[in-house]
């Protein structure tokens, strides 16, 4: 008796139940009637029709162990541990073989955090019980709150060997093989589970997922096949199927499974911005766009949807209307790094480099570290003399980048041009010990530094060496 139980249909029982609720009359039921409408209500959330109905219950039965558990149940629902202990203890006394007592005493501790004794109390249950896949299922589930994860995964087997169909403990047995990076056991878990369970939509769809994870498309898509095959409705699947084709370049068929997500569901953004992206390979620009302004329509607040149409004009060389698009997504969220750097690319390949300069300011001010936002950024400071500002950010840049000749062979230049030799020749020895064979970064970004006898006489002596 779980929470979890999948809700009873509608039954002569339940009627009988509602009617005597509308005219007031005291019908009888008995206690197992009264555990599938207390049940039934608990699954819809009824919670207080459920308390009404194990009110009558009890009145009507106040002997039943089965309703006790069921009151047990609610008040540990309820955070009522210390009554619902009193409880257990009063049955244990009468019934010490109901495995029943023992998983309530179970989720008694595991609401307290002891899940040690938990796992105690449910092995206890084990030596009472039929219902061993509930019960491995449960222990499984407190490993997993131990962070456990191989004993966690035994349990779940288990609880598969005993009840093949249970999808819980399906998921969590593969999720525990992803958590100790064992998708090469899961696969094989997974092939053997399909031989005993052929048509089991949700093995083949892990099978798909964990294959498209290693780069296998070609046999996640076989997986996803099959799993679409078995339910026509599993927009999971179709989902992932689409992005399976995208990757094997079979972008018309891509669209049909995206286009089929949408046929089954309100359209999503994901599904709209993948389908985007599978015209514009299709050399469909067109469609593409109009895929693209749908995205942005269906959830203006998804990252990707609105790069993916800036980058769009971007590729398009169209920088008007990147430069419309990205400011769209900043005036949306003004903190987000990425529509910054994008903002500063557009400005800088317009040659605004002022506007350039503040977009790479902000897109690592908001957390963008790449080694080429910083390096953008400095060029631009540069290009626009602010060489002591270029300085300071060539310095936190190397905070993150502490061995990277591009910064090094930076600092050495501006540093020269600034008349301060020690400083430039102590950067410039640095970026020939990372990587002298690239020291023509040097010569590319200043010229005039390179051509300097001081600077030549570093490198001859370094290269000499």
């Amino acid at each position: 008796m779980h929470l979890s139980h999948e809700e009873d249909d509608y039954n002569i029982s339940l009627s009988k139940f509602e009617s005597m609720l509308k005219t007031n009359k005291v019908l009888f039921f008995d206690s197992e009637e009264f555990e599938e409408i207390i049940l039934h209500y608990l699954d819809m959330g009824k919670a207080s029709l459920a308390k009404k109905a194990l009110k009558l219950a009890l009145e009507q039965h106040p002997k039943s162990t089965g309703l006790k558990l069921v009151q047990i149940e609610m008040l540990i629902y309820d955070d009522k541990l210390d009554v619902a202990e009193k409880m257990l203890n009063e049955l244990y006394a009468i019934e010490p073989h109901n495995e029943e007592i023992y998983i309530q005493k179970a989720n008694i501790y595991s609401k307290r955090d002891q899940h040690e004794k938990a796992i105690e109390e449910l092995e206890k249950a084990l030596t009472f019980t039929d219902d061993f896949a509930d019960v491995y299922n449960l222990m499984g589930m407190e490993y997993l709150f131990m962070d456990n994860l191989e004993l966690a995964k035994y349990n779940f087997i288990k609880c598969l060997e005993v009840d093949i169909e249970d999808q819980s403990a399906l998921y969590n047995v593969v999720y525990c093989f992803e958590f100790l990076d064992q998708q090469k056991e899961a696969i094989d878990y997974l092939e053997k589970y399909i031989e005993k369970n052929p048509f089991s939509e949700i093995a083949w769809h892990q099978q798909g997922r964990l294959s498209y994870s290693i780069k296998n498309y070609e046999n996640a898509l076989r997986c996803f096949d099959y799993a679409t095959l078995i339910d026509d409705e599993f927009i999971g699947a179709f989902m992932e199927k689409g992005k399976s084709l995208e990757k094997l370049k079979r972008y018309e068929e891509a669209i049909e499974a995206f286009q089929r997500t949408i046929e089954l569901e309100d359209p999503t953004s994901y599904a709209l911005l993948r389908i985007g992206k599978c015209y514009e390979k299709l050399n469909n620009k067109a469609e593409a766009i109009k895929y693209y302004d749908k995205t942005v329509h269906e959830d203006p607040l998804l990252d990707k949807g609105w790069i993916a149409i800036t980058d769009f004009y971007i590729r398009l060389k169209n920088y008007q209307k990147a430069l419309y698009y990205v400011n769209k997504a900043i005036a949306i969220d003004n903190e987000n790094q990425l529509y910054w750097k994008r903002y500063a690319t557009i400005n800088r390949q317009m040659n605004f480099y002022e506007e350039a300069e503040f977009g790479y300011r902000k897109a690592v001010e908001f957390g963008d570290y790449q080694l080429d936002t910083w390096l953008f950024w400095v060029d631009i400071l540069q290009f626009l003399g602010e060489f002591d500002s270029a300085i300071q950010t060539l310095l936190q840049a190397a905070e993150y980048f502490p061995e990277q000749y591009e910064v090094e062979y930076r600092l050495a230049g501006i540093y020269y041009m600034l008349q301060q030799n020690e400083k430039g020749k102590t950067h410039l020895n640095n970026g020939l010990r990372i990587n002298a064979k690239n020291r023509t970064v040097l010569q590319e970004l200043f010229p005039v530094v390179w051509d300097k006898k001081v600077v030549q006489n570093v490198i001859t002596k370094h290269l000499k060496s």
